[in-house]
């Protein structure tokens, strides 16, 4: 049980510490987030605060990786919540480009540039590449999405495809983005 509390405080603490860098980020920029500034909000001492975490890229980087497993999380979900394989397919990619359209309005290209280089992007996205691609297979197998190219690849047109939701400028384009990426799977609404 003194175990359990003490695991569960550490986890607290941690959160608030990524969730305080976070805000901190949002409201005045990257550069003027320090760890002083951290510990401050956060309200814990800024040796317990090196307890925890080296530097502030450290703790940006904890942040995005739980971050980005949470994204993953929800396009499982949105994959298991539906049964036909098509609806599957569907209602997952719909899931990403909102994650993409929601990362466009959220995030700055100074984060980007410090965080995306780090390996947890790359194994995630091949994470992603995989779940777009089981759940293609299983479609190809249906008889609902095209069979003339190989899942591997239309899961990179997916993928592909859908990271433009970033990058338009209402959800109503995000609709239009996701009907044309469907279309070219064979899948029409």
């Amino acid at each position: 049980m003194w175990t359990e509390t003490i695991e569960d405080h550490r986890r607290e603490v941690r959160d608030a510490i990524l969730d305080t860098t976070a805000a901190l980020v949002a409201e005045d920029g990257l550069l003027s987030v320090t760890m002083s500034r951290i510990a401050e909000r956060t309200g814990i001492g800024r040796a317990t605060l090196y307890k925890y975490f080296p530097d502030v890229e450290a703790i940006l980087l904890a942040w995005h990786q739980r971050h980005v497993a949470g994204h993953l999380k929800q396009l499982a979900k949105a994959r298991d919540q539906v049964g036909e394989p098509a609806e599957r397919l569907e209602a997952m990619l719909d899931a990403y480009a909102r994650i993409c359209y929601d990362r466009g309005r959220h995030s700055t290209d100074e984060i980007a540039a410090l965080l995306h280089q780090h390996q947890h992007v790359a194994q995630a996205q091949q994470h992603l590449h995989n779940l777009i691609r089981d759940v293609i297979a299983d479609a190809v197998t249906a008889g609902d999405v095209r069979a003339d190219v190989e899942p591997e690849v239309l899961a990179s047109y997916c993928v592909h495809a859908l990271a433009a939701a970033r990058i338009q400028p209402s959800e109503s384009a995000v609709d239009r983005l996701l009907a044309v990426t469907l279309a070219g799977l064979g899948i029409a609404d």
